[in-house]
């Protein structure tokens, strides 16, 4: 193997193209990707970032041929990434040549029904999380609660109390990590424990570095239709344990996901029915955001090519697309041989199987581009036959490198292995569509297969000032057909799209549809069409309306069944904001005894007693450390807040002390604490401190997370609708821009915050 290059890396030969990359993924690239001192200052240039890559990756040929000559494949690399034509996933721009060497983005790690195997994972997961990837699992092997257990003589705690415990780990190890540790949790649907997994996340406070699925049968699927009930079986021993009604389940994952966009769902028998190496085993997780299917202790190496660059006059340019293909397929399969991988049975699985995951970004570009609007027929055609000529090209390039290095370790035991044994393939599987939220930021273009984010959005600057950021295909195309005003942009930007704006054509209104201008049934043409020709699975979010009800969830889950969907993960606008009002507490007694509009009296503030007695609390801030202390009344009752932050006369001391009187003459005049707590915890500045659950966000979340505190201290346990971690689904937890629900992952387009990454 190569050696890993731990000095600054050296620029490309003189003549090589310039990165084309904004002013806004440069901002990315030096907080999350290029090389840094121990002091934290960045040692390298976006260019030599992207030929630090391109030289390691080309050396992987040495595998092959010692003596080869590798200087212009190292060149084709670098030119394919510089004009964006290509990207690979993160880990691989931020590990490779350098001494982590870990260029992997996705892992599944097996978990059997054992306190060694259970805490085996734990320890290999935290691992991977350190070197950057993320992990899948699944916990249907483990026995339900209550179940016997033998060696001990007492009774399961089941699977979802060891959810916990990963939990804990992967926030423990992302405090320090350059990218934030994510986890898939999947239960197959027939699990004795299913009703409890489909409901856990009812609290947002648990289980905030996991996402969900339900792993739904071929048969449970068949009781659905049929109105069935079907078994519940007990992994320990495989006996049914008890009959369940399929509907009954069915509206539970609906009804949740339509409160809070979780479970999404996999249709586990449709993956394995083309798992390409089903005599090595069955596939029971995928990785954190669902597009990649993946054996236990297999990993996956993935990269996305940039369609909004493959339309040349009007048309896909198909010669450039395959080209560009070719180089992807060649780029990945070396990253397999390159790869540090975490543990040595990573690396067994990984190369036995070789799998590589091509994907597309763009996509919406593209078809911009094209003058097809998303929401068409024509897009859904235009979908499949791009995407088929992408994984022909891609299953062609890896039969021909076969032919030079060899099929995978594992091909005679594949699916390719039994239909026709004369034609090798290097690769078990070749595409993959992946949710693009960091890439496609820095390549400038949309996100995977998704639709149009926004048009134009504000981002706001220091002193409240707007700022207009507009999709450059829009600008371009509204300055030469000659509608282009600033009155627009900012019509767009508050209408959230161009739906409804007079002043732009009706045929460009249909163009730039966003994505919550289009309907649920749309998004899931787009996503059956990109997965009849993809062999992994596609990630992306089907979005709703606020006003969706739970039977236009239903019909979109069971659609994407009918149409042969892998899976599906759905997002009701402003679902999680709704779940946290639907979960407060609220007391009865004060309801009952409320007065009506009419009779409501005016709110009188009462006058300060000479004598309170309260907590002083301390936190952590951007600004240093602020001391908050809140006083009650003779009812026990928040009276005021006081808080100190900073030198006096300076800037966060002043705003404090007037949030500190706003939130004091609300109390005296009757208002509790806690839509207080609801309309300032999240605030974010550009000085956030802390990790975890002691970040703090701002000096307005401070104050908030200490109103929370201490209602918390008083009333002896903690209100999920108070936690801060409900504010990460309004605005970015890293920049305060708009957190978009794309790809089955919350981005920040702003930034490039993931939640996944």
């Amino acid at each position: 193997m190569p050696k890993k290059s731990t000095t600054t890396s050296p620029n490309p030969p003189a003549g090589a193209p310039q990165p084309a990359f904004s002013a806004n993924a440069i901002t990315v690239l030096e907080r999350r990707y290029l090389k840094k001192d121990i002091k934290g200052k960045v040692q390298e240039t976006p260019t030599s970032m992207l030929w630090r890559v391109a030289k390691t990756i080309a050396d992987g040929d040495r595998n092959y041929d010692p003596k080869a000559k590798v200087d212009q494949l190292a060149m084709d690399f670098y030119t394919m990434m510089a004009d964006l034509d290509f990207l690979p996933n993160s880990p691989t721009l931020m590990n490779a040549g350098r001494e982590l060497g870990q260029l992997s983005a996705c892992f599944v790690l097996p978990i059997e029904d054992s306190m060694d195997s259970i805490f085996s994972a734990v320890k290999n997961t935290a691992l991977i999380h350190q070197s950057g990837g993320g992990t899948g699992f699944s916990f249907s092997r483990i026995r339900p609660k209550n179940d016997v257990v033998h060696s001990t003589s007492g009774i399961s705690s089941g699977p979802l109390s060891f959810m916990s415990v990963f939990d804990c780990a992967t926030e423990t190890i992302k405090q320090g990590g350059t990218r934030r540790g994510a986890n898939m949790a999947i239960l197959r649907v027939d699990h004795p424990d299913i009703m409890d997994f489909i409901k856990i996340k009812a609290d947002l406070s648990v289980l905030n570095n996991f996402n969900l699925s339900v792993a739904l049968t071929d048969d449970f699927m068949t009781a659905l239709a049929n109105n069935q009930e079907y078994p519940l079986i007990n992994p320990r021993n495989g006996e049914v344990v008890r009959m369940q009604n399929a509907a009954k389940v069915f509206r539970q994952v609906v009804k949740q996901a339509w409160l809070s966009g979780e479970p999404g769902i996999v249709f586990i028998d449709r993956i394995n029915a083309e798992n390409p190496t089903p005599a090595v085993g069955p596939i029971e997780s995928t990785n954190p955001c669902g597009e990649q299917p993946l054996l236990p202790y297999e990993s996956c190496n993935l990269g996305s090519l940039n369609l909004a660059h493959m339309v040349r006059k009007g048309k896909i340019d198909y010669q450039k697309l395959e080209k560009t293909v070719r180089q992807a397929v060649h780029f990945l399969d070396n990253v397999v041989d390159i790869n540090n991988y975490p543990l040595p049975e990573i690396k067994e699985m990984t190369k036995a199987n070789r799998k590589i995951g091509l994907g597309v970004m763009g996509f919406a570009d593209m078809l911009v581009k094209l003058e097809i609007p998303y929401s068409s027929l024509e897009a859904t055609e235009t979908a499949k036959k791009m995407m088929k000529f992408v994984d022909d090209i891609a299953l062609d390039a890896s039969i021909k490198l076969a032919e030079k290095r060899g099929s995978f370790p594992n091909f005679p035991e594949s699916i390719y292995g039994q239909r026709d044994p004369r034609t090798p393939v290097r690769n078990a599987t070749r595409t993959t569509i992946a949710p693009t939220g960091t890439i496609s930021l820095l390549a400038g273009a949309s996100s995977g297969v998704e639709p149009l984010f926004a048009v134009s959005y504000v981002r706001r600057v220091m002193d409240n000032d707007e700022l207009f950021e507009v999709n450059p295909l829009f600008e371009e195309i509204a300055i030469k057909e000659g509608f282009y005003s600033k009155k627009v942009i900012k019509d767009i930007a508050h209408n959230g799209s161009v739906s409804g704006i007079k002043e732009i054509p009706a045929k460009y209104r249909q163009i730039f549809e966003t994505a919550h201008d289009i309907t649920p049934r749309n998004h899931i043409d787009i996503q059956a069409a990109i997965q009849e020709h993809t062999n992994n699975a596609v990630s992306k979010t089907i979005n709703f309306s606020h006003d969706a009800s739970e039977e236009d969830v239903k019909e979109a889950f069971l659609l994407s069944y009918k149409l042969n969907c892998k899976g599906v993960t759905i997002y009701r606008d402003g679902c999680r904001e709704n779940q946290v009002l639907s979960i407060g507490k609220t007391d009865t007694k004060d309801v009952a005894a409320a007065p009506t509009a009419s009779t409501k009296p005016r709110p009188i503030k009462r006058d300060r007693p000479a004598m309170l007695a309260g907590c002083t609390y301390q936190m952590t801030t951007g600004c240093g450390p602020m001391y908050v202390t809140i006083n009650e009344d003779d009812k026990n009752k928040p009276f005021e807040l006081f808080n100190t932050v900073g030198k006096a006369g300076g800037c966060a001391a002043s705003q404090c002390e007037a949030i500190g009187r706003l939130v004091s003459q609300a109390w005296r005049s009757g208002m509790s604490p806690e839509p207080i707590i609801k309309q300032m915890i999240g605030i974010s500045c550009h000085k956030p401190a802390g990790f975890g659950e002691k970040r703090v966000t701002s000096c307005a979340d401070a104050i908030a997370q200490a109103i929370r505190l201490h209602l918390e201290k008083k009333n002896g346990f903690k209100d999920a609708s108070l936690n801060e971690s409900n504010a990460m689904f309004g605005a970015c937890p890293e920049c305060g821009g708009v957190i978009e629900h794309e790809g089955g992952c919350c981005v920040c387009h702003a930034c490039g915050y993931s939640e996944c990454a």
